[in-house]
């Protein structure tokens, strides 16, 4: 398939926005149970990067339309469309986020906080249901068309808006580093290894479809020399990369070490590092890396999907 990178940015940017927010409400949790005096400004700083994250990806999304002024019209399918369900999750969790940010920010009362918290914990999961199953659910997709699509999604938001996460705590609430930063490192491990899992399943892949099936011709010497056209069409273009396998094995190698290896580093490096500003620079400089390769990722992501009509499509004379 040919990456669109408006909704590159819209599942990378939503997605860390979702983990941001998930990492906050475990905070929130976490310090009511250990007694932890965490400042209300880690969580309106936060909510609003939530915000902002989110924001960006929804801007990202119209990008990705031929007709902008029609997108209110993508909700009315929300009975049978995964699409039209992201489309109502988003702007729920958005407005969720902002109004946990708020509480924080006007002091409100702790029950009430919670209450938003898990509200909004709640639509950052089901946001993240939709936006995987929109893709899982495509059957023809085999390389989507696996419970490992939506674990990835889940998995891959959560480790970037985490390590997010430990990067605000080492400006904002330094005592909180340490948890935040195992949990970074324990969701991105176990991002690589799902992400890893997948790519083995694909490349055992074998296309349901072949020449003979499509002609409905059962000899096994039949070949196909030519698509029939040199111009270019809508099928050579919406469905195919064009890149080579070249620069896939590229693409693939530089996401397993900017989403995973070199994050694992720079958290590292930040908990054991000794002066404040070098800790913080190591946590930023980490998500920076992980998220630029989590775009490389998501990227791969769909190029790596082979498409059935590109059987017919993309074989040139």
């Amino acid at each position: 398939m040919r990456p669109a990178f408006s909704v590159i940015f819209l599942t990378t940017l939503c997605g860390a926005a979702q983990g941001l927010l998930l990492a906050l409400v475990g905070v929130q949790v976490a310090s009511g149970v250990l007694g932890l005096d965490v400042p209300s400004g880690f969580y309106v700083f936060g909510a609003a990067l939530t915000v902002v994250l989110g924001m960006l990806g929804l801007l990202a999304s119209f990008f990705h339309l031929g007709h902008p002024e029609r997108a209110w019209r993508a909700i009315a399918m929300w009975r049978t469309s995964w699409l039209s369900r992201e489309c109502i999750a988003l702007p729920v969790f958005l407005a969720l986020a902002a109004a946990y940010g708020a509480a924080h920010w006007v002091g409100a009362s702790v029950a009430l906080e919670l209450t938003i918290g898990a509200l909004a914990a709640l639509a950052s999961f089901a946001l993240f249901v939709c936006t995987g199953m929109i893709y899982a659910c495509l059957r023809f997709l085999q390389e989507w068309a696996s419970p490992l699509t939506l674990v990835n999604f889940v998995l891959l938001g959560c480790a970037s808006g985490c390590t997010l996460a430990t990067a605000c705590a080492a400006w904002l609430a330094p005592t909180l580093v340490g948890g935040l930063a195992s949990c970074a490192g324990v969701l991105t491990l176990a991002g690589c290894a799902t992400r890893l899992a997948s790519l083995a399943r694909n490349a055992r892949l074998k296309p349901k479809s072949t020449v003979q099936s499509a002609t409905g011709i059962r000899n096994g010497k039949v070949t196909q020399t030519s698509r029939g056209f040199t111009a270019s069409a809508f099928n050579t273009r919406e469905f195919f990369h064009g890149r080579g396998a070249g620069t896939l094995h590229v693409v693939k190698i530089g996401f397993l070490l900017g989403a995973f290896a070199v994050p694992i580093v720079l958290i590292g490096a930040g908990v054991w590092a000794v002066r404040p500003g070098v800790a913080a620079a190591a946590l930023a400089g980490a998500f920076v890396i992980q998220y630029a390769g989590l775009l490389a990722e998501r990227w791969f992501f769909f190029a790596d999907a082979r498409h059935p009509q590109n059987i017919y499509y993309q074989r040139a004379s």
